[in-house]
């Protein structure tokens, strides 16, 4: 018998777009979905929603913009409402995940597969939100696996 796990939604939160990846269905790896490009707090969720329900999504891991000292920064403090806002609106669980320096690995990743600087912005909210969702699954498998030892 297959182990399904509960899929998880990924988002790489910005003022101007919204980088979507998902979990498979064993909780293994992030997969790009695409990025939203934001309109109003309204459609974002509604659109959100969508994908929530064609993914079948249990929770949402949401990266948190920290300064590298790890204090809140500006953008963080936007995050943290918008976290309420995903949880006021689909009453699932919002995990928030440190995701200091992950737009920087993301075009490190799209420089190294060969795409020009020029072709980053389209994908590189994607790329972002998938480095945050595996960043999170790898760490809870990790967990997981240090209890199951003990």
């Amino acid at each position: 018998m297959d182990i399904v796990e509960p899929r998880l939604l990924g988002l790489d939160f910005g003022d101007r777009r919204i980088g979507v990846a998902v979990s498979d269905e064993l909780g293994l790896t992030a997969q790009p979905v695409l990025t939203l490009i934001r309109k109003n707090a309204k459609q974002d969720l509604k659109s959100l929603g969508r994908l929530l329900r064609k993914f079948g999504c249990s929770a949402i891991v949401l990266g948190n913009p920290l300064y590298m000292s790890g204090d809140v920064s500006p953008q963080a403090t936007k995050t943290h409402t918008f976290a309420e806002a995903l949880h006021a609106a689909f009453a699932l669980p919002v995990h928030l995940w440190d995701e200091r320096l992950t737009s920087a690995e993301a075009h490190r990743h799209l420089y190294a597969s060969g795409r020009p600087g020029s072709g980053h912005r389209e994908v590189v909210d994607q790329v972002a939100a998938v480095l945050i969702l595996q960043s999170f699954l790898d760490a809870h498998r990790s967990q997981e696996a240090s209890y199951n030892r003990e």
